[in-house]
């Protein structure tokens, strides 16, 4: 088992951006198309290192998704990045039916994701767009941790055949993963060791659970700490068997508690091994602007929330009901 310790901070969106550069080194017919907004989104890089296999399309996301499946549809390999709120879910028409209903190979960056994105504000912290994602038939949807497993995850969606997504962020976040960490689609990832709670998290909130973990440990709670970048394919025996090892679960994402990460969690567990369960993330809530801590702290998307979670789950699995602790109005007090 890996011992990951933090040694710096980068946004994934610039893992995004060397992975393109990579594909674009490894296969003559990958191409980029942009929407105005290339250096927030980092296709800048592919632009810089491939000028006659970038396309300007001008701030029109339906358009170019619509572009790029007759691209994919002619042999090409497109990968077109925008903010996620506009590329998830302005172009849903477009998704579904020209590059989901066609199975056209057309890859999606999804910018700006979650709240972290920071003053930016609500209208462009997209919080929804994993819920709408995962329901698409022959979509595979990925939401890594930090830089290292971006830059492998947009190399691994390039070369898979087939619609795909990718979601990253514009602020840094720790940097932990390795360049030789395994990254695959379809398999979630165990960083810790732990047989007394499991938390499973995707993308910044996977490192927020390494630190739950930490502080878990010095109350003598050994907590299994589960990366799932891929959440369609979805890891469904490691999940199972985090919930028959460990008897109860605590997802964590920078998404809707709904229909996001925790819930494909609970549709594995529910039919194979229910268990109690616990979810961290933003609870039925647009975003808001400021700096991206303040919103983290702000929404509930520490340590702390997940830690208070923890102990919830736990004291349901072993008393069988809810502690007081539920009634108090920011969980992360129990934390201290």
């Amino acid at each position: 088992m890996e011992d990951f310790k933090q040694y710096g901070s980068k946004p994934t969106r610039f893992g995004f951006g060397d992975g393109l550069v990579t594909l674009g080194e490894r296969h003559s017919n990958v191409v980029v198309l942009g929407g105005d907004i290339t250096g927030s989104v980092m296709t800048s890089l592919f632009k810089e290192k491939f000028p006659d296999r970038f396309f300007s399309i001008g701030i029109a996301e339906q358009n170019a998704t619509t572009i790029a499946t007759g691209l994919a549809l002619s042999g090409k390999i497109p990968f077109f990045a925008s903010y996620g709120a506009f590329c998830a879910l302005r172009n849903a028409d477009q998704l579904r039916i020209s590059v989901c209903y066609n199975e056209a190979n057309v890859k999606i960056g999804g910018g700006h994701s979650g709240i972290s994105v920071g003053p930016d504000g609500a209208t462009h912290q997209v919080l929804e767009e994993v819920a709408f994602l995962r329901t698409l038939p022959h979509m595979t949807l990925v939401v890594p941790c930090d830089y290292e497993e971006a830059r492998k995850a947009t190399i691994a969606i390039g070369e898979h055949v087939g619609p795909a997504y990718i979601r990253f962020g514009r602020s840094p976040v720790p940097l932990f993963t390795s360049p030789d960490h395994s990254f695959a689609l379809g398999k979630a990832q165990v960083l810790r060791e732990g047989n007394d709670i499991a938390l499973i998290a995707c993308g910044s909130m996977v490192w927020e659970a390494m630190v739950a973990a930490d502080k878990l440990a010095e109350k003598g709670i050994k907590a299994r700490v589960i990366n799932s970048p891929s959440i369609k394919p979805f890891d469904f025996e490691t999940v199972v068997a985090a919930a028959k090892e460990c008897g109860a679960i605590v997802t964590a994402e920078e998404h809707q508690v709904h229909a996001g990460l925790g819930g494909a969690v609970a549709e594995a567990i529910v039919k194979n091994h229910p268990v109690p369960m616990e979810f961290v993330g933003v609870k039925d809530s647009f975003g808001g602007s400021g700096e991206p801590e303040e919103l983290m702290q702000k929404f509930g998307l520490t340590w702390k929330e997940i830690y208070a979670s923890a102990l919830i789950a736990m004291h349901r699995r072993d008393k069988g009901s809810l502690p007081d602790i539920r009634k108090i109005k920011d969980v992360a007090e129990y934390a201290g």
